[in-house]
């Protein structure tokens, strides 16, 4: 069999549920579906302890050395996935309408949210870190990417400051820092928070809770203080 042939058949149709897939299709699905274990590997072992047998267990090493070439390519087609598939979901969040302050509340809490239910993109972070961004600096394209999510926050606080609702001055990238800190920590810290404190951290009403409270803490910075404050 051919590797056009193995790419086309990389997963397997049910008789009559669908159309027959284009190549192309079958070819992102087998992408896809290969990333989904390799994700679960990284995340579980890292970079260094991952083995690509374990992942070609559920998926075969011909059909992994044939779309990536090497574990570590395969590790950067993990991390770009992960940082792509968050910026796309923070493009999805409605951040014209209302006032600049409900909209900054509804990317916050969205963020919260999302790490939350995405804790291998946490996961991922963290060991990427450990190795100095090496891996996220062969990755062309990804920090124009992710800087989407600053320009977002940008015209939120410009648009605050022509309401008159949020303090000049506020440095986007300092914003994406405090967010991303405080809804990074429900993921990074949860099981050994709730050890020491006895505190549910992953619970739907737990999420909420941290949403809104993450929202409250971040608008308390950027909203301009009252007559009664100056």
């Amino acid at each position: 069999m051919s590797d056009a042939e193995t790419a086309a058949d990389a997963l397997p149709e049910t008789e009559g549920a669908r159309a027959p897939r284009t190549r192309a299709q079958a070819r992102e699905e087998a992408i896809n579906a290969i990333l989904d274990i390799a994700t679960e590997e990284f995340v579980e072992k890292g970079l260094a302890g991952a083995r690509i047998d374990e992942i070609a267990g559920r998926a075969t090493k011909r059909k992994i050395y044939y779309y990536f070439g090497s574990k570590d390519e395969l590790y950067r087609a993990v991390l770009e996935r992960a940082y792509r598939r968050v910026r796309a979901s923070e493009r999805e969040v409605d951040i014209d309408s209302g006032s600049a302050a409900d909209a900054l509340r509804r990317l916050v809490e969205h963020d919260v949210r999302y790490h939350s239910q995405h804790p291998e993109l946490v996961r991922l972070v963290m060991n990427e870190n450990i190795h100095r961004a090496e891996h996220l600096k062969q990755i062309e394209g990804l920090p124009a990417n992710n800087r989407r999510v600053i320009d977002l926050l940008a015209r939120i606080l410009a648009r605050g400051e022509a309401e008159g609702a949020f303090r000049p001055g506020i440095d986007p990238v300092d914003l994406h820092m405090n967010m991303t800190a405080l809804a990074f920590y429900n993921v990074s810290n949860q099981f050994t928070f709730a050890h020491n404190f006895g505190v549910d951290m992953h619970s739907p009403e737990a999420i909420e809770r941290r949403a809104r409270q993450v929202g409250d803490i971040l608008l308390a910075w950027v909203v301009a203080p009252g007559p009664a404050s100056e």
